[in-house]
């Protein structure tokens, strides 16, 4: 048995054809790339201006080529400001406030979308309203009611919600619950409803149906929403300086204040302290960054 090895040297072989740029995904392109880099770009000022003593940016401006380089500001920024303390309450107010928020608004999209509960659009409405409503508004109203309602004392050493830690966890989880409920209630939609019907059918109860079927399956969407909810909660500063006398309790935000002199501010140490209140949340994105883009993602395809 022979193989005919001859080739057809008449037929030339064409290259492979290159991709031809389009002007408009170039465009989009271009403007993706500058609008990447104008929110990029403050915080590697920041950065630079950490990294450079405030003699030198002064008299050759910020941005001059660097003559001396050094981590000196982040070691005074950390020490100086007490960042520690301020690091622990902020995860004592954003942690619980995060679990709390998703706990309470998967109860209510579960109830919302899976459940068929008559009114249940009317009751989404009304919890994605909310989110409309500004937070300055009802600013005095919580401050009398806080001032009225009476803690233990070893929740709370004012004996009131007032100077708590669960007066900031309560707006907070309030507050965000609405956006929460929205986001997994629209998520648990798309879930197949067969999905339900043979647990139901194999004798599986409400609150399993909810902890062991639904939840696990809401992972991408409580991963995202998880993220945008820790950020919120940790950079904010309005609840804690309301409802907080004691400025032992307030959060990371509040640090940054002490770094900042009674005639005079250098700004590079207060830009070595914003990087290091940063970094938290970074950390906690790149720790969920596969979950959270895959629940930007949700619904892009079936």
């Amino acid at each position: 048995m022979t193989l005919d090895t001859t080739v057809d040297v008449a037929t030339p072989v064409k290259p492979a054809a290159r991709r031809r740029i389009r002007p408009g995904r170039f465009g989009v392109h271009v403007f993706l790339m500058a609008v990447s880099l104008a929110f990029v770009a403050p915080l590697l000022l920041a950065v630079y201006a950490s990294l450079r003593p405030y003699d030198e940016t002064s008299r050759d401006g910020y941005l001059s080529l660097p003559k001396h380089l050094s981590f000196d500001y982040y070691k005074q920024a950390f020490n100086d400001s007490g960042m520690m303390k301020y690091f622990v309450n902020t995860l004592m107010i954003a942690v619980p406030g995060v679990i709390l928020a998703l706990f309470f608004a998967s109860f209510v999209a579960f109830a919302v979308s899976r459940l068929r509960l008559k009114g249940g659009i009317v009751l989404l409405m009304l919890f994605t309203a909310g989110n409309l409503l500004p937070q300055q508004v009802i600013v005095t109203p919580l401050y009398v009611v806080f001032n009225k309602i009476p803690l233990p004392y070893w929740m709370s050493d004012s004996m009131t919600m007032f100077d708590s830690y669960w007066a900031v966890v309560a707006v907070q989880v309030g507050f965000q619950m609405g956006f929460c409920v929205f986001v997994l209630a629209n998520f648990m939609r798309t879930l197949p409803q067969e999905i339900l019907e043979a647990a139901i059918v194999d004798g599986a109860g409400v609150w399993t149906q909810y902890w062991r079927i639904t939840l696990p399956l809401c992972r991408p969407a409580l991963a995202a929403l998880g993220t945008l909810q820790f950020t919120w909660m940790y950079n904010d500063f309005l609840w804690a300086l309301v409802f907080m006398s004691d400025g032992d309790k307030l959060p990371i935000t509040s640090a940054l204040n002490n770094l900042r002199g009674q005639f005079f501010t250098d700004y590079n140490l207060l830009a070595a302290g914003s990087v290091i209140v940063a970094l938290p949340t970074l950390v906690v994105f790149l720790l969920l960054q596969r979950h959270f883009i895959a629940g930007l993602t949700l619904g892009s395809s079936k």
